[in-house]
């Protein structure tokens, strides 16, 4: 698939929008809205009952997801949302007094309150302070001690885009036998990720903002050997091996992650994503990875050329992904302004946050640089 291809498959884009905000919510494409189609016409009266359909999806879903993270589709699960993703690991594992994790101080909460919850069993929380918008490793090993139990990071920071040295972290994780677990919301469908390679025991993601699918769905993997750690504390009939013998009441689970997904799933939702993966597999995630790179050190650049402060600058491309951001006083005013323009962004903690995926262009870019350093002006006079 080439770009000008992928672009094609965008409706927004004909409407003369800029749309970088992609860490808050991607935008529906043609594969999206086909795969939409197709599912209203089968529950509206073609086929009311399309379970078979659904199951199809799904297992085709979870074999693109898992080629997406190196890994099987047995180790994936669907979810509902992340915090609920990370609940299941933080209210599964045995705690004691004086257990410890570390998190830091640039994490959405989703990736905070599950554990901050755990306080009451006495478990202590390190949260390591950020150095402008980075995580320091050396910082999080000095922060280990004899009683880490855990240590949780994103993947890519929702609000500076700072990407973490995961298989570093990966590393001491193993070094101190403590567990590994990353939240990819911000960064699946943006950069290259492999599972078994970062030494990640537990991960959670969500479908809606880069991977450009619907809200309400998301996904954990897990290792088996973590698996077999975890007290399962919600149970539903689909958690077990046999769960169409419905009167047999057998509680023995299933031997794979499919044991964390209770009941009822998203369909229409799963239907969809396996769809809008196909664009993922399509373009390459090497494809996407290089472009995004690209793109976000240009506009990095960019912005420092008009007087703007971007938090990550000078920074290895290893540790940026899709996310630019910088702070401003008048942050709420210039959002407004671009929004008039049709230029789609986000206002996070008091910073401008730009998201553009692998499709946007450069072009763009200078669109946004222009319409910034006329704003600019205007703010001065």
């Amino acid at each position: 698939m080439t770009i000008e291809e992928a672009r094609q498959l965008f409706p927004h884009l004909k409407t003369n929008q800029i749309y970088f905000n992609h860490a808050s919510i991607g935008p529906w494409n043609e594969l999206a809205l086909k795969r939409l189609e197709e599912y209203s016409k089968q529950r509206s009266g073609e086929e009311i009952e399309n379970y078979e359909y659904f199951l199809k999806w799904s297992a085709s879903a979870k074999v693109k997801l898992a080629s997406l993270l190196k890994t099987t589709p047995e180790r994936l699960a669907w979810i509902d949302n992340v915090s609920n993703g990370l609940n299941i690991l933080a209210q599964g594992l045995k705690w004691k007094t004086g257990d410890r994790i570390i998190l830091n101080d640039l994490e959405f909460p989703s990736n905070v309150y599950p554990f901050l919850n755990l306080k009451k069993h006495g478990v202590e929380i390190d949260f390591i302070k950020n150095k402008n918008g980075t995580i320091d490793i050396e910082d999080i090993e000095r922060t280990i001690t004899p009683n880490t139990k855990l240590i949780s990071i994103s993947h890519v920071q929702f609000l500076t885009g700072y990407r973490a040295n995961i298989e570093q972290i990966g590393e001491l994780c193993k070094k101190y036998n403590i567990i590994f677990c990353v939240d990819v919301i911000q960064s699946v469908g943006v950069v290259e990720i492999d599972v078994k390679e970062s030494k990640i025991d537990f991960l959670a993601g969500g479908t809606q903002k880069w991977l450009m699918s619907s809200e309400g769905l998301s996904y954990i993997y897990l290792t088996e050997e973590l698996q077999e750690k975890i007290e399962q504390k919600f149970v539903g009939w689909t958690s077990v091996r046999n769960a169409w013998n419905l009167l047999d009441y057998n509680l023995e689970f299933k031997k794979n992650a499919e044991r964390f997904q209770n009941g009822t799933l998203n369909s229409l939702g799963i239907s969809i994503f396996d769809a809008v993966l196909d664009l993922f597999i399509g373009f390459g995630i090497k494809n996407i990875e290089k472009r995004i790179l690209d793109t976000t050190n240009y506009f990095i650049e960019k912005l420092y050329d008009i007087g703007l402060n971007p938090v990550l600058k000078n920074i290895s491309s290893k540790n940026i992904a899709g996310i630019t951001s910088f702070k401003h006083e008048k942050s709420k005013l210039i959002f407004d302004e671009l929004k008039k323009k049709n230029i789609h962004c986000a206002v996070r903690e008091g910073m401008i946050r730009f998201s553009p995926h692998f499709y946007n262009t450069k072009e763009e870019i200078d669109v946004v640089i222009y319409e910034l350093k006329k704003l600019l002006k205007q703010i001065k006079l």
